[in-house]
């Protein structure tokens, strides 16, 4: 009697950064380049080294308002000069006189002849025409005095290339008089989802929903999350549980995308047909990874031709996250984030965790590294959610970051963890 045959053992789970390092090798950044306006260039990764073409402040300027003098001219408490001239925010005084004294407000040029500014807060008015003021104690040179180019020096490269814009990016573009920057092109990524079982919110309502149907929230989130990283998002709907239908929408995304972003259909049951469409149609890594949310994933490409002669260089890239929300969710800012970072050629896509302690147990250890939902509290730690199950967005939206737990870790109170916050991770 024969002996029955043997399942093949499968492959071990992927370590998270493992996975990530293998995604991230795939990258070519993009070379499309655009100028669009400073005003429009938030979020926007940078195309080319910013220079300064000229030192900021241009010269030595106030940095309160008060009143400019020679500190040799104001030996003690009570010294009283005589107040020369006025200089306002935009003028340009003349020489000080020795003995005297300017009137000067924040932002207004150094006289020439004067080295430090006493606030007006440290000094008195004399007379009814202020024209002479007393001094409450002595200065020191070179107080309150913002010097010429301390922020920015004439050639400074002042924001690198790569660098992903920030509000106070383009503040400083601006000081140095950009109105335009040149940024790396939108990646452009189509959107779909897979599932019978999906509705669209405001197509059934709640009472009128079929068993076993659900209403598609990954897609509101992923749009969501690609447009803040500054992706140009084709949204293809929810495409039905079939071969046909799966490469259709495949062959449709891929002829003018950087990467088609899927949710749901990953895994290798007989309703998952998101594996052999990728692989008809270009090639396709299926990955289990060792994180617990989220251990289906897939990277691909599919060709843009749908020929077998088509080069790498004629692919489109393939993602597929999981269709449970929260693991859906997790997997993106994990790992689709830094890709998309990367493929605009972003220099820095690494998230800073804190390392803060635990007011909760975690007394049971998994085999998968955990990404717990957590949110720190008014004593300084952090509570977690009561539901990690990969089905409660509820613990998205009332955490403010996850706990970073390694596989075969307990958690007791008072133990330090790492902490990611949802901020780094959405910014």
């Amino acid at each position: 009697m024969n002996a029955p045959a043997k399942a093949p053992a499968r492959s071990p789970l992927m370590p998270l950064d493992d996975a990530l390092a293998s995604l991230l090798a795939q990258v070519v950044p993009l070379t499309g380049v655009e100028a669009v306006t400073t005003f429009d260039a938030d979020g926007r990764v940078l195309a080319a080294d910013l220079v300064s073409g000229l030192q900021v402040p241009p010269q030595d300027n106030s940095s309160m308002d008060g009143y400019a003098v020679r500190s040799a001219d104001v030996t003690h408490a009570g010294a009283v000069l005589r107040v020369s001239q006025r200089v306002p925010a935009g003028a340009a005084g003349h020489r000080l006189e020795p003995g005297t004294a300017a009137r000067i407000f924040t932002g207004a040029p150094i006289p020439a002849g004067a080295d430090t500014v006493v606030m007006q807060e440290e000094a008195d008015a004399v007379g009814g025409d202020f024209n002479a003021v007393r001094f409450h104690a002595t200065p020191a040179p070179g107080q309150w005095i913002r010097r010429a180019g301390e922020d920015v020096m004439r050639g400074a490269v002042v924001l690198a290339r790569g660098e992903r814009l920030s509000p106070a990016s383009l503040g400083l573009a601006a000081s140095i008089g950009l109105s335009h920057l040149s940024v790396v092109a939108r990646p452009r990524v189509a959107l779909f989802s897979t599932g019978d079982e999906l509705v669209m919110p405001g197509e059934v309502a709640p009472e009128a929903m079929p068993p076993g149907a659900i209403y598609n929230s990954n897609r509101f989130f992923l749009r969501a999350l690609l447009h803040r990283l500054g992706c140009e998002v084709s949204d293809l709907g929810i495409v039905p549980d079939r071969r046909e239908a799966t490469v259709a929408a495949l062959k449709t995304a891929a002829d003018h995308h950087d990467l088609i972003l899927t949710s749901g259909g990953v895994s290798v049951g007989e309703e998952d047909h998101i594996k052999p469409a990728v692989q008809q149609l270009g090639s396709l890594d299926l990955w289990q990874i060792a994180m617990k949310p989220g251990k289906p994933f897939a990277h691909g490409t599919v060709r843009r031709d749908a020929g077998a002669g088509a080069d790498a260089a004629a692919a489109c890239h393939f993602i597929g996250l999981p269709g449970n929300p929260v693991s859906s969710y997790i997997t993106f800012l994990l790992l689709v984030r830094p890709f998309l970072l990367k493929l605009q050629g972003a220099r820095e896509a690494a998230v800073k965790p804190l390392s803060l302690p635990a007011h909760f147990t975690v007394g049971k250890a998994d085999k998968r590294r955990e990404f717990l939902r957590a949110r720190r509290n008014a004593e300084g730690g952090l509570d977690l959610f009561g539901n990690q199950s990969s089905g409660v967005l509820t613990s998205a939206v009332w955490g403010d970051g996850v706990v970073d737990n390694p596989a075969g870790t307990t958690i007791a109170p008072g133990d330090l963890v790492s902490f990611i916050p949802f901020s780094e991770l959405l910014a």
